[in-house]
């Protein structure tokens, strides 16, 4: 069996439990895991040669140099080994968010699901079980955001996989949309998925490797009348994706963009009054199932963006 080396530095202690440098011991559990692979070094810090057995996050060694950098170790050695990956999807509701949760939990994924409000997160984490963690979460609150990564690094492990959902659907034309209003979807869709990046990529970044996906709609790629706010903040989820890619692709870190071009079938869009019986829809199902596909390309091959429409859509029209 393989065992990766992993290096970092923690304060020199008296006591026989290896501390963070900071007066704080390791949970025991850990220290002990620790203790057998410690090497004292002159000067004022030991340097640990940690040996320990290779898990699903574990993919490759890893050297942690700084003092602070033991804590994703710790993160991964607290990992729960029944998760495929760890997973966060933000933006959950009863079309594709809820789709996508429960095709990540079938394929053994432990999901973390952010949403506004606590209600249809809560009876859907009820219905999967303990994959699934609800956590109510306001994307675009930079300190919200940060506490909701942290809670679920508490409770499933670092971060792998996240899928960014969110977005903020409000006003109508020029004169009918608020600044207020332009504003909001700009930072639930936008600024919430660059938040929600930048907490995913601390994780993703110690184990070389992840996917970051952003859903984007036909308005992102032609924007649509009546709609400033929502195609001009789908615009910029797809310019983001993109920039991203060219950062986060050389250091193992997938990063690709869904374009959804159509509506997805929901339970609420076929009570519309306008809704047309002819008008084709997209399976949520097969949406989740197509993102699926997307997370597991082998990274010679990766995806930057892919388009889903049904097949009696009319393009472009």
């Amino acid at each position: 069996m393989c065992y990766p080396r992993h290096r970092f530095q923690i304060a020199e202690s008296h006591s026989s439990t290896p501390s963070l440098g900071n007066g704080c011991k390791l949970p025991a559990f850990v220290a002990s895991l620790l203790g057998r692979g410690i090497q004292r070094t002159t000067g004022d810090h030991t340097m640990a040669a940690i040996y320990i057995f290779r898990t699903p996050q574990l993919r490759r060694p890893y050297h942690f140099s700084r003092p602070g950098s033991i804590a994703p170790a710790i993160q991964i050695l607290m990992a729960d080994p029944r998760y495929k990956h760890v997973v966060i999807v933000a933006g959950v509701g009863p079309g594709l968010g809820a789709a996508l949760v429960r095709k990540l939990t079938s394929e053994g994924c432990g999901v973390g699901m952010f949403a506004r409000s606590p209600e249809f997160i809560g009876k859907l984490a009820t219905e999967i079980g303990r994959n699934a963690l609800a956590i109510p979460a306001d994307v675009s609150n930079p300190k919200r955001v940060a506490a909701t990564f942290y809670k679920v690094r508490q409770q499933l492990g670092p971060i792998e996989i996240l899928i960014a959902n969110a977005s903020g659907s409000v006003g109508e034309g020029l004169m009918e949309t608020s600044p207020g209003q332009f504003e909001r979807s700009w930072r639930i869709g936008v600024y919430g998925a660059f938040l929600c990046v930048r907490e995913a990529v601390l994780d993703m970044r110690e184990l070389r490797s992840g996917a970051i996906i952003f859903t984007g709609a036909t308005s992102s790629v032609r924007g649509r009348g009546g709609a400033v706010a929502f195609s001009s903040a789908k615009f910029a989820v797809r310019g983001l994706a993109q920039s991203l890619a060219v950062e986060l692709w050389p250091k193992g870190i997938h990063v690709a963009h869904v374009i959804i071009d159509g509506v997805i079938d929901t339970a609420g869009v076929r009570k519309r009054p306008k809704a047309s019986a002819k008008e084709p829809l997209l399976n949520p199902e097969a949406i989740a199932e197509a993102c699926w596909n997307l997370i597991q390309q082998d990274r010679s091959a990766w995806s930057l963006e892919i388009d889903l429409r049904p097949n009696k859509e009319a393009f472009f029209e």
